[in-house]
């Protein structure tokens, strides 16, 4: 079975994010941090291009959260919306609490963390970087 991971971009934000995400998570990032300015071709990139990341990955469980920042001179643009959530499924409902708290601050809460109507202990936001977060927890997710 493919292994899926999430890869989010960013407009030159991706290495505040990523460390926002290793604080709430832990860990360390899965090798070093690669930018744009080491990589063939771009001699002719702005500065700020440069110092942009090309690939960052955070392991998180068995998963890895990967991500870059777009480059505009390569005609890239950045649209935040809501088409994409992380979902996550975390260990334990204290486990949920502390993520659901550490991700959605200074964000927006679109759902409070709360027991619902089909059995599960969710909530979603827009942390403040614009990713939609989904906290899942149920105790059969765990079997």
């Amino acid at each position: 079975m493919p292994k899926l991971n999430s890869y989010l971009n960013f407009d030159g934000q991706a290495e505040e994010a990523f460390n926002f995400y290793k604080s709430v998570f832990g860990g360390e990032f899965a090798g070093e941090i690669h930018r744009m300015g080491n990589a063939p071709g771009t001699e002719n990139l702005s500065e700020d291009s440069k110092k942009r990341v090309m690939h960052i990955a955070l392991p998180i469980g068995g998963d890895l959260l990967m991500g870059s920042d777009i480059i505009p001179e390569f005609g890239q643009t950045l649209a935040k919306g809501n088409n994409n959530y992380i979902s996550i499924f975390p260990d334990s409902r204290e486990d949920a609490d502390r993520l659901f708290k550490g991700l959605s601050a200074g964000g927006t809460i679109e759902m409070p963390l709360e027991d619902q109507f089909w059995g599960d202990y969710f909530g979603c936001f827009q942390d403040k970087f614009g990713i939609g977060w989904m906290i899942n927890y149920n105790d059969e997710n765990l079997k």
